[in-house]
């Protein structure tokens, strides 16, 4: 959850397909998000000529290496990448209000800067730009505070080093979010006081991403961590949209229809959608890679959106369940960014 601010390719590596259609769980409602060897003993004689032979085919390797690193690919499928390529490169940078830093160290100096767009924003017109698929390891799940914060922590950290390196190539103002867990009954930010709850199992706004223990509904949910990890990741979408500009414009344009006329309720939901669908290319970017995400935990992932969305909370500002399991699907199977323009997606695809 946010508040305001004061057609299928194959992805990296293989299609994450659906789960087999028993492995459908029976789970409750999770609150919805509101993100060389040695060489041989010779003679003197030969060490000498050896000796030199080994400088000169050093060299040679050295040369060789650097110039495989150079032209090497981590992409599993040449067609994809997760930075643009010339082609696709952003126009000059453009100003777009008050930008985040763009790289750990002090990226506002290298003078990157939002870009205020929607469906036209340059990260979304490369259709062959996608996240790596790399391995991320977690904690094992227990339903303790203590337990939450260190799974919590160490996904955030997947999440940055899978969204960091694409927003930087795009030229975008990265930094990763601050994190924090509140604990009580109710917690502050800068868009105002939030009262903890089922509808506030994780909260972004401006940077900082809340995720409140008592919130995540662990008695129901117990140990399933596919779902929690969609969680965090779709409000770390949100600060994907933050970083890139994507909303800022979109409130914009909510300002200007009325949060709750019919066109600012869309935008709403187009805005939410996107990271649903976001959440989606994280999970099946690092799915069976060799970490700690396993197919399990992504097949209950891909169930579990189903049980949220507008009909099951009654409003209309995030999408209806079926919209809301439907995008992050799209994400999860495709990857590929240019597939969760949901701003340039008929009003019918974003109910």
């Amino acid at each position: 959850m946010t508040q305001p601010p004061h057609g299928q390719k194959p992805p990296r590596g293989t299609v994450q397909p659906p789960p087999a259609p028993d492995a459908q769980p029976d789970l409750p409602r999770l609150g919805r998000p509101h993100t060389v060897s040695a060489p041989k003993r010779r003679s003197p004689a030969a060490v000498i000529g050896v000796s030199l032979g080994a400088v000169a085919v050093l060299v040679l390797g050295l040369v060789a290496i650097v110039a495989l690193n150079r032209t090497a690919t981590p992409l599993a499928n040449p067609d994809l990448r997760d930075t643009p390529s010339a082609q696709d490169a952003p126009a000059p940078l453009r100003s777009g209000g008050a930008g985040a830093p763009a790289s750990a160290s002090n990226p506002s100096a290298n003078g990157l800067q939002k870009i205020l767009k929607l469906a036209d924003h340059p990260i979304l017109q490369d259709p062959n730009a996608g996240l790596q698929n790399r391995v991320c390891t977690l904690p094992a799940w227990q339903s303790t505070q203590a337990s939450a914060e260190a799974f919590f922590t160490a996904a955030s950290k997947c999440l940055d080093a899978a969204w960091g390196p694409f927003l930087l190539a795009y030229h975008l103002p990265f930094t990763p979010p601050a994190l924090h867990f509140p604990t009580g009954a109710s917690f502050e930010t800068e868009c105002g006081t939030i009262q903890v709850g089922i509808a506030t199992a994780a909260y972004y706004c401006e940077n900082n991403l809340y995720v409140p223990f008592r919130g995540l509904q662990t008695d129901q949910y117990g140990n399933n961590p596919g779902v929690y990890l969609a969680l965090i990741a779709h409000e770390y979408g949100h600060h994907v949209q933050q970083v890139a500009g994507l909303m800022d414009a979109a409130w914009q344009k909510i300002y200007e229809a009325g949060q709750n006329s019919p066109a600012g309720l869309e935008m709403s939901r187009r805005k939410e959608l996107q990271a649903q669908c976001f959440s989606g290319m994280f999970l099946g970017a690092h799915v069976d890679q060799g970490g700690t995400i396993t197919r399990d935990m992504y097949n209950k992932a891909w169930n579990d959106q189903e049980t949220r969305g507008d009909n099951t909370s009654r409003s209309h500002d995030h999408g209806t369940n079926a919209h809301y399991a439907s995008w992050w699907r799209t994400g999860a199977t495709s990857n590929r960014i240019a597939d969760c323009n949901t701003f340039a997606a008929p009003s019918s695809e974003v109910s």
